[in-house]
């Protein structure tokens, strides 16, 4: 065992109080005053250990975004991504430690990844390693679980400063492989709007817009193409008014996935260029490409090859996917900042009620963090396009 990864396996207890503090900060993304509270807690992480105040960003309706930045070095400048919102309500979950599992609220999705962020910067710090090379940004979001509609703009400003991006979201649960690529994801209403008749009398003089929609319907989900990574999901459907009435409005919410700007494209171009079938009959379409791909690009896979060296330095035989999902890593990684996803804590359970994380890989997966930025700090970080 190496001398980060011991570090960190004699100060797994605190990193473990220091989560569960997190997790006790319970941040529901649309209750402010709690995320705020979970902010707090991120303070005085950032205060304590390194003696950091935060750029605060405040915002009104969600929590205020916070921004810490540690070093002033010019041969990488690295950014953290994160958030510290979560999709459950206060009370939801409970906080319980079982089979060397810690379970609850955030311990996936995502708090365990600021834990590993905040301590793999400290385990470099207290072991005496240098990192006056590196400037490192560690950004902390309020409104990821809801479409990061506060935090965009900061996340691509942030990032366009950065040459590289590590996002501590949760990796694959089967294996824990890092994610080196993660689907755009397209959001769409579509409103068929028909004209209503009576039902029996006058059948033939109504449009039914449900009718309509069935065939948008079917053509929309015929342009699933497996091969190419493309999937188009029908969400919600809704219509009509009464039995005896043939439907004038009709409604439909449309998902799309794509692996590549350029299906991304393609894609907004079909859905926004949807025409009826139906004479009579008229459609609105509203929505837009939520978060674009994030591909695997040439220096995505140079920045994975240095993270599964680090690793082996720690005993992980690392793995890399694609995960149809997106994350604020989406949005660095459109803006060609190359960029590593699913560095968090060892679990499963986004979502869901068995929301968890295995304890003793925490200090195992932020030792391969650090030793990345060791690497960084003795190397840097040259782009291939540069």
């Amino acid at each position: 065992m190496g001398g980060l990864h011991k570090y960190l396996k004699t100060n797994e207890g605190q990193m473990k109080e220091d989560l569960i503090r997190l997790m006790e900060a319970e941040s529901p993304t649309m209750d402010k005053q709690a995320v705020d509270a979970c902010g707090d807690v991120i303070r005085g992480l950032f205060k304590d250990y390194f003696n950091e105040t935060p750029t605060v960003y405040p915002e009104t309706v969600q929590g205020d975004h916070l921004s810490f930045t540690i070093g002033q070095g010019t041969k990488a400048r690295v950014l953290f991504l994160v958030h510290f919102d979560t999709v459950w309500d206060k009370g939801r979950l409970t906080i319980e430690e079982k089979d060397g599992r810690l379970y609850g609220p955030g311990a996936f999705d995502m708090k365990s990844g600021i834990i590993q962020a905040v301590w793999s910067i400290k385990s470099l710090f207290d072991t005496g390693i240098s990192l006056d090379g590196l400037t490192i940004d560690v950004l902390c979001t309020s409104d990821e679980e809801i479409g990061s509609q506060t935090s965009r703009t900061l996340i691509e400003e942030t990032a366009s400063k950065a040459d590289l991006v590590l996002v501590t979201e949760g990796p694959v649960h089967e294996n824990g492989a890092l994610k080196t690529s993660r689907s755009g994801v397209g959001i769409y209403e579509l409103i068929v709007r028909g004209h209503s008749s009576h039902a029996g009398s006058h059948h033939h003089a109504g449009r039914s817009a449900i009718k309509e929609l069935a065939h948008q319907i079917l053509h929309l989900e015929g342009m699933t193409d497996y091969s190419v990574g493309t999937t188009v999901s029908i969400g919600i459907v809704e219509g009509g008014t009464r039995v005896n009435v043939v439907p004038d409005y009709a409604r439909a919410t449309i998902d799309f996935r794509v692996k590549t700007m350029e299906e991304a494209e393609r894609m907004v171009k079909a859905v926004e260029g949807l025409t009826p079938f139906t004479e009579g009959v008229t459609l609105e379409i509203n929505g837009e490409l939520n978060r674009p791909p994030m591909e695997r690009t040439p220096d995505t896979v140079q920045l994975f090859a240095m993270m599964k060296e680090a690793a082996s330095k720690v005993g992980m035989d690392l793995e890399e996917a694609h995960i149809g999902g997106g994350s604020d890593g989406n949005f660095t990684s459109g803006i060609g900042i190359p960029t590593i996803d699913g560095l968090g804590g060892y679990g499963d359970g986004a979502h869901a009620n068995h929301e968890h994380i295995v304890i003793d890989e925490l200090p195992k997966r932020t030792a391969m963090i650090a030793e990345t930025l060791k690497q960084l700090q003795d190397h840097g970080f040259t782009k291939q396009s540069d």
